[in-house]
């Protein structure tokens, strides 16, 4: 006879967001996972599960017949059901773990690396756990349309709309979604392009992957920011390209400072990567015109255009190009959320029809089904309305982090900004951010450091993002960073 129901209590999680049905499956599945069920163990019955959870038997046999489908349970007839005896038994599980570690403790890779100079993101994985995480790049979920990015998705998901997604596009993008970059995103930034001159992208790091592939047979090197975008960097290096750091100032990139003999200089002129400062318009004349006279092409990654809480937008360096020498990189992490890794590019046909070559052989295309996701959420007028709600949010806590700033960091320069979403900060001679950084995450408050993003190992200066931070915990958490500032000034004085 099979062995006796298991004693195992089941209790349903404190919060979750799967139904019913589901977290007892998930309950069931991690029991089973984890050993705590062991092969043809029975299972409680509908009545006895119901029992302990506090649910009703059709949910649980509805759950029961969902890990019947998964292969994980078994019913028997006049028995119940048991766990699938076909999974491996404990004691299977645990030999083989304690062979396979044994095998891992005592061999070598196969191979040996050497550094390969890229920078990597330096936040704990539960930097959401801090009080303070003052990081960049991260968005507050409340702000998310979930209601609205949940009536896209059903859309999506619907019979008439399946086809636009459900075979295999080859090489090609949403006809849908393009069409709404040009109404939506490019016509506001002056922009104009047919379908020819764009290009969907995982994300502006997809893009900037794809164009340092691109060009790399040139062999030619490519000018960056420094300080600068680490991911351009690592983009550049990664496909075999020479990067040559140039030097901004209050009016963005140095054009004067370039380098002869570039085939492309990336830069971030809405608001620099990552000091925020804006490029001025007598500088942005200035290098597209040394563009047509040095002959190099201009990769403008378009960086938190939307977020301006002074003035106008800054006319777009592509839409003031006469002569093809700009390549436009756009993303939506930054406005609907950086899990999407959805964004852009656009340039001369020429160019990408080539990119795109290159980005078949990495991955083909992006996601199908979320590009027709996103092409519904901007069609239904729904990203119109986002981006105002986030723009209102942000520019109250701008204000608020500014105002703190100026109170509690006012030892320390800052840059000059219109807008964005972080602050770029910089200690006299002998400052360590660094050290600064280590002490803080000590209490609980998480900064980014300069050296980060500086080809020269600068470390006297850090950035605060405030996207994520709650607006009621932003002058505390400024005034914990500003005490630890006053006590490594004070030391570095003695």
């Amino acid at each position: 006879m099979a062995d006796s129901v298991t004693q195992t209590k089941f209790t349903l999680p404190e919060a979750s967001s799967l139904g019913l049905r589901d977290q007892i499956c998930e309950l069931v599945s991690a029991a089973i996972n984890s050993r705590v069920l062991s092969a043809d163990k029975r299972l409680p019955s509908c009545r006895e599960m119901a029992e302990q959870l506090g649910v009703s038997r059709n949910t649980v046999f509805a759950a029961y017949g969902r890990l019947i489908d998964l292969g994980l349970v078994v019913a028997r007839d006049r028995s119940g059901y048991y766990v699938n005896p076909l999974i491996p038994t404990e004691t299977d599980l645990q030999t083989a773990d304690a062979a396979v570690a044994a095998a891992v403790a005592g061999s070598q890779a196969p191979v040996q690396f050497e550094s390969l100079g890229l920078v990597p993101v330096d936040n704990p994985l539960n930097w959401t756990s801090y009080p303070y995480p003052f990081i960049y790049n991260q968005i507050d979920p409340d702000l998310f349309p979930v209601d609205s990015w949940r009536e896209c998705t059903r859309l999506a998901l619907s019979t008439t709309q399946m086809p636009a997604w459900r075979d295999d596009s080859v090489e090609s993008d949403s006809s849908q979604l393009a069409q709404q970059l040009r109404q939506r995103l490019l016509s506001s930034r002056g922009i104009y392009a047919d379908d020819g001159e764009i290009l969907i992208t995982l994300g502006a790091q997809n893009a900037l992957f794809i164009i340092g592939a691109t060009f790399a047979h040139k062999n030619k090197p490519i000018a960056i920011e420094d300080p600068g975008f680490p991911g351009a960097r690592n983009a550049f290096n990664l496909t075999g390209n020479r990067i040559i750091g140039v030097p901004i100032d209050e009016n963005g990139l140095v054009v004067d400072a370039l380098p002869t003999g570039c085939q492309l200089v990336f830069t971030t002129p809405s608001h620099q990567f990552p000091t925020m400062v804006t490029m001025s318009q007598d500088r942005r004349e200035q290098l597209l015109q040394s563009a047509e006279k040095n002959d190099y092409l201009i990769i403008e990654d378009d960086y938190e255009a939307e977020m301006n809480y002074f003035n106008a937008r800054s006319r777009s360096l592509r839409s003031q190009d006469k002569n093809n020498r700009v390549v436009y990189i756009g993303s939506l992490s930054k406005t609907v959320s950086p899990g999407i890794r959805l964004g852009f590019m656009v340039a001369h046909r020429d160019i990408i029809k080539q990119a795109r070559i290159v980005r078949g052989v990495m991955m083909r295309h992006p996601p199908t089904i979320v590009q027709e996701v996103v092409a519904l959420f901007f069609r239904l007028g729904y990203y119109d309305s986002h981006i105002r709600n986030i723009e209102r949010r942000y520019k109250k806590r701008w204000h608020a982090m500014n105002d703190s700033i100026t109170r509690h960091l006012g030892m320390l320069h800052r840059t000059s900004t219109y807008g964005g979403t972080s602050f770029w900060l910089t200690g006299p001679a002998g400052f360590n951010a660094t050290e600064l950084s280590n002490r803080l995450r000590a209490k609980g408050v998480l900064i980014d450091i300069g050296e980060t993003f500086c080809l020269n190992g600068d470390n006297r200066s850090f950035r605060l993002g405030f996207a994520f931070v709650p607006l009621k915990k932003l002058d505390e958490g400024i005034r914990l960073i500003a005490g630890e500032v006053n006590r490594q000034l004070s030391a570095t004085a003695r």
